[in-house]
């Protein structure tokens, strides 16, 4: 555990203010074209990657994040090869490694972090290859077992920074504690890591709704944000992602069906709504901005459907879209598709599913 806070203006300074800030050039259209008449220039790479039969048969459970590592190798959190409950699969009463990793050729390389996890949900991989991972648990028994770990102690709202060997670097967190003071989290949904080393973790699953700003030695250096729906509240943030050429931090805004863009220091920038309704977001550093939609169906954020949407960071324009695999399936299912997403330097995207239960891989078409 690491613990460690109406002007009026003329028309001209107004301007220029709002150029110090860089939104003149990104301010975005009005209108947006609909998803599918967005085009669609990838396509999917089957049987990829390679599980070894002696993984569950080889067959993938509920995954929930994939990120990248400095060496190219793909890394996947998942929540065990299990399947149940649906959209939260648990770890509880299984061995298996949740945090798996693969070559570009889809064999697997290592893993681990076996019985160390109840509810795998936040993942990254940092500048120098160490995996970021979070715990979202927050029940004392799962599907009538029970979530305490080998000391005795409930499994949950806590962040992990591991060597890419899994060593335990760093811990955040009061394991099966929920809280909202600068040493505890309520389900802790995501993590981004910035270039210098300070982290920040999206308090999202819980009631706290909330981001935290870390130095790289886990000293909380603030807070933002609280239950609500105006320009930086929260209602379920789910997923962040810090990139660009402005280095700025995107969050998957879910349940008010919106991205929030912020500085650093959490000033508020945007909201977009053009993007659905984001369970993930990614953000290259040709300032592509890569958003998957897993719950959006015909009364939930109707007019959107489940897919990546894929964009510019810098202004919001559409420019693709990859229509989630099980889009027939949207209204009678809660929850599909990736819940982590990730772009290579290419352009090849890798997104974590949670309803078909597998790791897509796209790439462009040429």
């Amino acid at each position: 555990m690491i613990a460690t806070g109406r002007t009026r203006f003329t028309l001209p300074v107004a301007l220029a203010a709002v150029a110090t800030l860089g939104l003149v050039a990104q301010t975005p259209p009005t209108q947006y074209p609909k998803q599918l008449q967005l085009p669609n220039p990838y396509r999917l790479v089957e049987n990829w990657p390679t599980l070894p039969p002696s993984m569950n048969g080889g067959h993938w459970g509920e995954l929930i994040r994939a990120d990248i590592d400095p060496k190219g190798n793909i890394w996947v959190f998942h929540r065990c090869f299990n399947t149940v409950p649906a959209g939260a699969a648990t770890c509880v009463g299984r061995t298996e490694p949740p945090i798996l990793e693969f070559n570009p050729s889809g064999k697997l390389l290592s893993s681990f972090g076996g019985g160390m996890f109840a509810f795998p949900h936040g993942f990254t991989v940092d500048g120098q290859g160490n995996v970021w991972a979070s715990d979202a648990n927050a029940n004392e028994t799962v599907l009538g077992m029970s979530a305490k770990d080998a000391n005795g102690v409930v499994r949950g709202h806590q962040v992990f920074k591991m060597s890419p060997a899994g060593k335990v670097l760093m811990t955040l967190g009061k394991e099966g504690v929920k809280g909202n003071g600068p040493d505890t989290f309520d389900q802790p949904s995501g993590i981004a890591v910035a270039p210098n080393g300070d982290f920040f973790v999206t308090d999202g699953h819980g009631k706290n709704d909330r981001v935290l700003k870390f130095s790289k030695d886990g000293r909380l250096i603030k807070t933002w944000g609280h239950h609500g729906a105006g320009p930086g509240e929260f209602d379920q943030p789910h997923d962040i992602s810090i990139g660009g050429s402005q280095g700025r931090v995107f969050i998957a805004d879910r349940s008010n069906s919106r991205v929030q863009i912020f500085d650093q220091d959490g000033n508020f920038i945007a909201a977009w709504k053009q993007f659905g309704r984001p369970s993930a977001v990614f953000i290259g550093k040709d300032d592509t901005l890569y958003v998957s939609d897993s719950q959006s169906n015909s009364t939930v954020n109707p007019g959107y459907l489940r897919g990546i949407t894929i964009g510019s960071a810098k202004d919001g324009s559409l420019t693709a879209f990859i229509p989630d695999p099980d889009l027939a399936q949207a209204d009678v299912s809660r929850i599909s598709g990736a819940s982590g997403i990730v772009a290579d330097a290419q352009g090849t995207i890798y997104a974590a599913d949670v309803g078909p239960h597998r790791l897509r891989k796209y790439v462009k078409v040429k």
